[in-house]
């Protein structure tokens, strides 16, 4: 029995670093696409059918460009960053259910590889980690630009963790739960029943902080492409500036099913369309939406951020929390 338990969670391990690598990389694709059609431009469409292809060529470009590592750097740190940023990237994934059991064969798999009681906590703890990745990577670098790319990376990623613990301590007040299972179960009455609408501040909370901890347009300060320098990610190329970029996207698609799982319904049956569907769809929608904001909003600068982080989304997170808790008490 121990066994077979064993086997199923390694597969299940290998799958998911199988398929969210893979989906990293079709989404840089989808996303040039995205931006191409609202900017009035082609994107990728050289490069095989439709453009395809690309994703071979940037991966062949990815993995024979020179690794190289600066004279000066602190060179095992240096090494270890990018593996900590992927590493921590995935092992949060752990925590998440991403889709209702199912029977293949006779026997039930559960699409998650520990179901733990406190799983919205370990993946908020594991995420949080991967900033030590960016962190010690610009430190080791042996670049001031790299150091002060660090040093942005960790301010903000501090800040905006405060932020997306604090939004949704008040729809697990609700719950009772901390674990993401409970929370999908709580919302099982249907589309009336979803977290969304009885906590519509907390949902928008979450977004913002999410796309402040992703790296993402308008809070894309961590690895700045508008800047001549790449922030944390200056001195590195090849294979390890890859595993940073994968890490990123993987956080991206964890974003999205916790706001799918936590606030909108998660892998419960939606009207006609099954729960497993009704997900992916959800993620879909949230994965558009994060690139559709890329394509609208301006970059912000950093005071701006911080502005907005602590004197605007923490107080309304602390408000949010001390209404919940009155209407629960009466």
């Amino acid at each position: 029995m121990e066994t077979s338990i064993i086997i199923e969670t390694v597969v299940k391990a290998v799958v998911i670093l199988a398929v969210f690598s893979a989906l990293a990389g079709f989404t840089t694709y989808i996303e040039r696409k995205v931006l191409a059609y609202m900017q009035r431009r082609l994107g990728p469409s050289n490069v095989g059918p439709y453009g395809l292809l690309q994703l071979v060529a940037d991966g062949i470009k990815l993995f024979t460009k020179e690794d190289f590592v600066p004279q000066n750097a602190a060179r095992p740190v240096f090494m270890i960053a990018p593996i900590i940023t992927a590493a921590t990237a995935f092992i949060a994934m752990s925590a998440v259910p991403f889709f209702p059991e199912f029977e293949m064969f006779g026997y039930v798999i559960r699409p998650i590889i520990s179901d733990i009681n406190v799983g919205v906590l370990f993946v908020l703890g594991v995420a949080s980690v991967g900033l030590y990745g960016p962190l010690l990577g610009g430190m080791s670098s042996a670049n001031k630009w790299s150091l002060l790319g660090g040093a942005r990376t960790a301010i903000q990623l501090l800040s905006y963790e405060v932020v997306s613990g604090l939004s949704l301590l008040a729809p697990l007040m609700l719950v009772g739960s901390l674990s993401l299972i409970d929370i999908n179960n709580y919302q099982t009455g249907g589309f009336t029943s979803w977290l969304i609408w009885s906590q519509p501040l907390a949902f928008i909370l979450f977004v913002i902080a999410g796309f402040a901890e992703t790296n993402r347009t308008p809070f894309d300060l961590l690895e700045h492409e508008a800047e001549i320098v790449a922030g944390y990610a200056t001195e590195y190329s090849g294979l390890r500036w890859g595993m940073f970029f994968i890490g990123e996207y993987a956080n991206l698609f964890t974003v999205c099913f916790l706001v799918s799982l936590i606030f909108l319904g998660g892998f419960n049956d939606l009207w006609f369309i099954p729960g497993g569907l009704a997900i992916v769809l959800k993620v879909m929608f949230l994965i558009f939406f994060f690139l559709w904001t890329r394509a609208s909003w301006p970059h912000i600068r950093p005071d701006q951020l911080m502005w907005l982080c602590w004197k605007i989304l923490m107080p309304l997170a602390v408000i949010n929390i001390l209404i919940t808790g009155f209407v629960m008490m009466f």
